[in-house]
């Protein structure tokens, strides 16, 4: 077998993306709370940022509005964002589709007789200093959060009032601290055991464990720290008055019917029981004002679950002199809680310090930080107002698209990331970062924006309506249906087909699931 060796030259062509580029893409998808960490964390680690909290501003200036006349779709082509249009340089910035520009004063190396411009950086300002980005903070900003107890301090305190040695309470502790969010426990009680012995040396038998547990569970909010769904019903039926009307006996359906209960298999435990129709109908009203979920209830067990709406948008009425209604779409990006940031001239005077010294290596080395720190400086910021121009862009574009929607809450029209990404003449990828976690408050509640894309399908009559629109009939239906005979996904399916949509009865169960909506069956009720 021979063996050889060649040489090849190849040419191949590649895209890589800049730091700058980089960084306005990360950029691009955070959300507004996550952009005010954003923030912070780099004016830490770049000395030449500093807070504005020196400006007076306007209490309306923290929001970006634009004005959309009904009727006149917003230009996605303009060259000049809404909020910024003749304020705005060009820059070296990269465009929202990723293409790679100009760095040949990234790679520039310091040189002596190379001056900062520092128009760039301060620009139409004072002598004092200019804001370089400003997100209109207001006196609030400061204002501490009341401090809120979450489910597990709350618990603790009520364990205190327990009379329990130092053994039970040792073992309380375990178990309060094995509580999933959901308010369950699912960890044996074995295993808690073993927890309380390794890390206290303390020795319990499982029944001490069980009727500690056993108090915990009657603590508030009742059920907690159950083990499974009919242990947490039981416990709040045991809590309430003796006396209240089928309390008994939706007890002894939960005690000896469970398996029938929970797959609503209501004839078998009325034969079971040896009950009426009526009787159960009662006992079931009962277990349905069940909590099946305790720990949900607290609503500081997950603060992550707070939205904060990045755009509002609203439909402002005017009345023409005709006497026709007409008006305008209102649009602002929330930055009520980013922090203001400038670039300081501290570093401009210590520029100018170092330029009139004797040019040795420590002061070439300190000229080159103060350069790169003022770079990074003017990225960062230009990055944050990009940000802005490129999501009020793509928030106008969407409330062109479903104007009807925004005017009414009603009417979402078929639309996917291609349509917005066309208009604005960006990359679908990029449309895809902005809508992602990002919320828009409207007159009809709080939406995030990924709810307004949806395919859409063809109706009898030729029309195009949206998926949305299709799973909200589908509540509907569900929602009229009667309890005693839910209808089947195939009777849904023809429900469809008389309305005029012709919905396979694979899309029925496909909807359904999405909208976490039960078979037929687990949707029976009692007469």
């Amino acid at each position: 077998m021979r063996q050889s060796q060649s040489v090849r030259q190849s040419q191949t062509l590649q895209q890589r993306l800049s730091p700058q580029q980089i960084q306005y893409i990360k950029m691009l998808q955070l959300p507004t709370l996550l952009l005010e960490q954003r923030v912070k964390q780099e004016i830490e680690q770049n000395p030449v940022l500093e807070l504005d909290d020196d400006i007076g501003m306007d209490p309306d200036d923290d929001e970006t509005a634009d004005i959309v006349e009904t009727g006149n779709e917003a230009d996605p082509d303009s060259d000049e964002s809404p909020e910024t249009a003749g304020d705005m340089e060009t820059t070296d910035m990269p465009d929202a589709e990723g293409q790679v520009t100009d760095e040949s004063d990234e790679q520039a190396s310091v040189d002596d007789s190379r001056e900062i411009d520092w128009e760039t950086y301060f620009q139409d300002g004072d002598e004092e200093y200019v804001p370089a980005y400003n997100s209109g903070q207001d006196e609030w900003k400061d204002v501490p959060k009341p401090y809120k107890s979450g489910l597990m301090e709350k618990l603790e305190q009520q364990t205190k009032l327990l009379d329990l040695d130092e053994r039970q309470q040792k073992v309380a502790a375990e178990i309060i601290g094995s509580v999933d969010p959901d308010g369950y426990l699912r960890r044996d009680l074995d295993s808690i055991i073993d927890a309380v012995a390794f890390s206290d040396g303390v020795m319990v038998t499982y029944a001490e464990a069980e009727e500690v547990l056993h108090h915990i569970q009657r603590l508030d909010p009742p059920g907690i720290a159950a083990r499974n769904l009919r242990e947490c019903l039981m416990v709040q039926l045991e809590l309430m008055e003796p006396g209240r009307p089928a309390r008994d006996l939706a007890l002894e359906i939960l005690d000896k019917a469970w398996p029938y209960f929970k797959k609503k298999h209501y004839d078998k435990i009325l034969r079971k029981l040896n009950i009426s129709e009526e009787q159960l109908k009662q006992a079931n009203q009962l277990i349905m004002l069940l909590d099946p979920k305790p720990g949900e209830s607290d609503e500081y067990l997950n603060p992550e679950q707070f939205i904060v709406p990045d755009f509002e948008v609203y439909f402002e009425e005017s009345m023409e002199e005709s006497g026709s209604e007409a008006g305008e779409f209102v649009i602002r990006l929330h930055h009520r809680n980013v922090p203001s940031v400038r670039i300081s001239r501290h570093y401009k005077e210590m520029w100018d310090s170092i330029s009139k010294g004797s040019g040795n290596t420590d002061d070439d080395k300190t000229r080159q930080f103060i350069r790169d720190k003022m770079d990074s400086a003017r990225w960062f910021i230009e990055s944050i107002q990009q940000r802005k121009n490129t999501l009020m862009s793509v928030m106008t574009t969407i409330v062109a698209l479903q104007e009807e929607f925004f005017k009414t809450g009603m009417g979402i029209r078929p639309m996917i990331l291609k349509d917005v990404a066309e208009r604005i003449q960006m990359d679908i990828s990029t449309v895809s970062r902005v809508v992602n976690g990002k919320y828009v408050q409207t007159p009809f509640g709080v939406y995030e924006l990924k709810y307004f894309f949806n395919e859409g399908m063809e109706t009898g009559t030729g029309e195009s309506v949206s998926n949305r629109e299709i799973k909200n009939i589908l509540l509907d239906l569900v929602s009229k249906e009667d309890k005693m005979n839910p209808l089947s996904d195939q009777a849904l399916a023809d429900a469809f087909l008389r309305k005029g949509y012709p919905v396979a009865r694979r899309t029925i169960s496909k909807y359904r699931e999405q909208l976490n909506i039960p078979v037929a069956r687990m949707r029976k009720g009692i007469g």
